[in-house]
């Protein structure tokens, strides 16, 4: 994997973007009726004209994608005025006018991701982007993705004197050792400090992460955690039919995982704790939701178990709550979704001592943590929760309840807090900020005391 190379786009580049505006003013690219109606639930704070960019979003589906998806639906329940500037996907129209529950779209051209082909990598188009912003200029530029698209939009924002903010959602620099490249990690990580450092603020969703990437040289840092919709992932959508097709019998431990199947989730660890779990208990079985580029190696490596695939919404929750423990093995997230979403639906976990995890689960009580290095011990724990009925439903109930405090009002709110920061910042937050290393204040989510110290 290389570092995202950017170049101006070309003329027949430029001439293959599609825009949608703000609002209906005048302009070649527009589409009528493109208003943002949120007036009926104007807060009394002042409303936020948002630019957020990114590369991927639904109904693509993927952590960064549902994430900020749920972020620009809350910042749209708020009353603020979002638009969004995204690849556009094969069949899409060009014209996406958004209202009052979905946000306006600009949408521009992509190139196909090698091994992922119904993703598309956005294509650089400051000058667009620079056309659109100085026609309806936004009070705060959001970008959440590192790509092409996203080094243009920092760009074009700065340009035009826009506070721009960012989100850190990938390690790509930690990816690059399990593809053979790791000679790469250093100038993709001097990348992605660069990227970041050039706005005012960079949203992390954990503490943890914070101080990791303060020791690399990130300055800006805030943490905004991820919240989980505790109504759709839910114990009671447990289903007997679904079971009943994955070969289980009542009694009989689903063995969970959930995710893109990729060499950098760390799946042969799955594998080779079920495998264990199955010597001990026949009856076991193995469900794998998701898909990638290593589904075809994983299903020759476990034939008996059961591929899913993609799953959406109650399908997706019904496959949670209908098994029995879930598996985590991946080292490389910085956050990881699934395991607030596995705790919620009532289910053990058993993780590495990181991200997400490290953050929500009570080790012994709403699940298992393992050293990051410890391999070993992971199976061993998998193995004990699989042939521990009651071990398994306690701790998913205690999961239950930690997941409940992790609803989404308040990450929206932490979220909101960063962008008026930004905003009130005004052109100054587009440059490069002084900033004291060592403060705390940089760190804590919005509302909360500083805790971190130098």
């Amino acid at each position: 994997m290389a570092p995202p190379v950017v170049t101006k786009p070309s003329h027949a580049a430029r001439t293959m973007l599609r825009m949608t505006p703000w609002h209906e003013t005048s302009g070649s690219n527009q589409c009528a009726g493109a208003p943002i109606d949120g007036t009926s639930r104007t807060s009394a704070r002042r409303r936020l004209r948002v630019a957020v960019v990114s590369e991927t979003y639904p109904p693509e589906v993927n952590g960064v994608a549902l994430t900020l998806a749920r972020v620009v639906q809350g910042l749209l329940g708020l009353g603020h005025e979002v638009t969004l500037v995204r690849p556009r996907q094969d069949g899409e129209s060009a014209c996406n006018p958004g209202g009052s529950v979905s946000p306006a779209q600009t949408l521009v051209a992509g190139l196909p991701i090698p091994q992922y082909p119904h993703l598309r990598m956005g294509m650089p188009s400051g000058a667009l982007l620079r056309r659109q912003w100085t026609a309806a200029r936004p009070d705060v530029v959001h970008v959440a993705t590192e790509g092409p698209l996203g080094f243009s939009a920092v760009g074009a924002a700065r340009s035009l004197g826009l506070p721009v903010t960012s989100d850190y959602r990938t390690h790509f620099d930690a990816y690059t050792g399990h593809y053979g490249l790791g000679w790469l990690r250093r100038p993709i990580l001097a990348y992605l400090r660069g990227f970041h450092n050039r706005t005012a603020a960079t949203t992390v969703p954990t503490f943890a992460l914070a101080q990791r990437l303060r020791l690399e040289g990130f300055r800006h840092l805030r943490v905004v955690s991820r919240g989980v919709d505790i109504d759709q992932f839910d114990p009671a959508l447990r289903s007997d039919a679904l079971r009943s097709g994955w070969g289980a019998a009542e009694s009989s431990p689903v063995v969970l995982s959930v995710g893109r199947l990729a060499a950098e989730k760390n799946l042969g660890l799955v594998v080779r704790s079920f495998r264990a779990i199955r010597a001990r208990i026949a009856e076991a079985r193995l469900v794998v939701v998701g898909d990638g580029p290593m589904r075809e190696a994983l299903q020759a490596q476990v034939p008996d178990a059961h591929f899913a695939g993609q799953r959406r919404g109650q399908d997706l929750a019904a496959h949670y709550a209908s098994a029995d423990l879930f598996l985590f093995p991946s080292l490389t997230e910085t956050f990881g979704n699934v395991v607030p979403e596995a705790m919620a639906s009532g289910l053990a976990v058993v993780a590495f001592d990181c991200a997400a995890a490290a953050q929500l689960i009570e080790p012994g009580r709403s699940g298992e943590l393992v050293a990051c290095d410890n391999e070993a011990q992971f199976e061993r724990s998998a193995v004990a929760l699989a042939g521990s009925r009651a071990a398994r439903a306690a701790m998913g109930q205690r999961a239950r309840l930690r997941a409940r405090a992790n609803g989404w009002d308040a990450v929206i709110a932490s979220f909101e807090q960063v962008l008026r920061d930004a905003a009130a910042q005004g052109r100054f937050g587009t440059a490069e900020l002084p900033a004291d290393p060592s403060a705390a204040e940089e760190l804590r989510p919005s509302g909360q005391p500083a805790t971190l110290g130098p």
